[in-house]
């Protein structure tokens, strides 16, 4: 595995930090307090062409990969890990599922909206019974005369609020255990489809995280998102990337506290030196870089072996535990740096 980026990829990414560090830092802390993304802020994520990074060219995307992705994730986490988390779970839990399980009609209808940001993308997956158990779900699909008839709820579903097209994974046959489960494409608004509320988190608070609960919502026959009983294996696959898109921002989240606490370790002294002249200092700064330069080899070997059509169900996984063990223990190693020395 070659480990540089090539030209494309390198310039991807100083492209992306230079318009992070320039139109997304500033307001971040405000847009969090608020609970708010502005229209202006995602104009320009999609006059960048985020949105549409891994969407093909032909829907209107710029036809990268995973490893791009996974850039553009990581650098604007750095500045706003509401930003970085909002334009992953649009590309990896939406944008994904459509462009390898849908139609050659549903890619035309929805990712040229979705490649624009003409509107955005979210999976409504989790439910109050079944969050990592997705076979548990209890959301029920029902095929009628005039199509899909839904019923139940859904939670904790990034972008929600936000989203305009919903991947929803939901039961179809509940007397077939290997084949309870199919996936469907959601339009927002749709009669029958509520948004019944939105988390009060502790931080990424830009980003939506909604409730969502149908009430004999109906969508059209063809909204069947690959075959139906296959479900599962739409949302397996889905949150194989989704892990990876986890990692990227966490590492972001990760690098950012490590840059902040180098800067803050060179700038304030006590006894009349540098705090980061002290070794119990350049301690957690060293063990910070180290466990960052792992995250980056464990997310990126993950999103190159998705961009190469090789297993990386595993290798995603390590990348998402490891890099948020990462990404927590730096920001709580950050704050005594900055609170020990006061």
């Amino acid at each position: 595995m070659d480990y540089e980026f090539d030209e494309d990829h390198a310039v991807l990414q100083q492209s992306v930090r230079d318009f992070a560090t320039r139109a997304i830092a500033p307001g971040a802390a405000q847009r969090d307090a608020e609970h708010h993304m502005p229209d202006e802020l995602r104009k320009e994520l999609a006059d960048m062409g985020l949105y549409g990074i891994t969407i093909p060219e032909q829907y209107g995307g710029s036809g990268m990969g995973c490893i791009a992705s996974t850039i553009v994730v990581e650098e604007l986490s750095k500045q706003c890990a509401s930003t970085g988390v909002h334009i992953s779970a649009h590309g990896s839990l939406c944008v994904d599922p459509i462009t390898i399980f849908g139609t050659e009609e549903q890619k035309a209808k929805y990712l040229p909206r979705l490649a624009s940001g003409e509107t955005v993308g979210c999976l409504a997956l989790t439910e109050p019974g079944s969050g990592s158990d997705a076979g548990a779900a209890r959301c029920m699909a029902v095929k009628k005369d005039d199509g899909w008839h839904i019923d139940g709820t859904k939670i904790f579903t990034t972008n929600g609020a936000e989203a305009g097209v919903i991947c929803l994974i939901a039961v179809t046959d509940p007397d077939d255990k290997r084949h309870r489960l199919s996936a469907f494409i959601v339009e927002q608004p749709t009669p029958g489809l509520k948004v019944a509320k939105l988390e009060e988190k502790l931080g990424i608070c830009s980003t939506s995280t909604a409730e969502f609960v149908f009430e004999d919502c109906v969508i059209p026959k063809e909204n069947l998102l690959g075959d139906r009983g296959r479900g599962l294996r739409v949302a397996l696959t889905t949150l194989d990337g989704g892990r990876i898109g986890i990692a990227a921002q966490a590492l972001g989240i990760a690098e950012a506290c490590l840059r902040e606490s180098v800067q803050y370790a060179a700038e304030r002294k006590q006894f009349g030196r540098p705090i980061g002249s002290f070794q119990a200092i350049q301690a957690m700064i060293s063990d910070m870089a180290t466990a960052i330069a792992a995250s980056r080899h464990l997310t990126y070997r993950a999103a190159w072996l998705k961009d190469h059509n090789k297993p990386h169900e595993y290798e995603g996984a390590m990348a998402k535990l490891f890099a948020s063990e990462t990404a927590n223990r730096a920001a709580h190693d950050c704050v005594k740096i900055y609170v020990v020395y006061v």
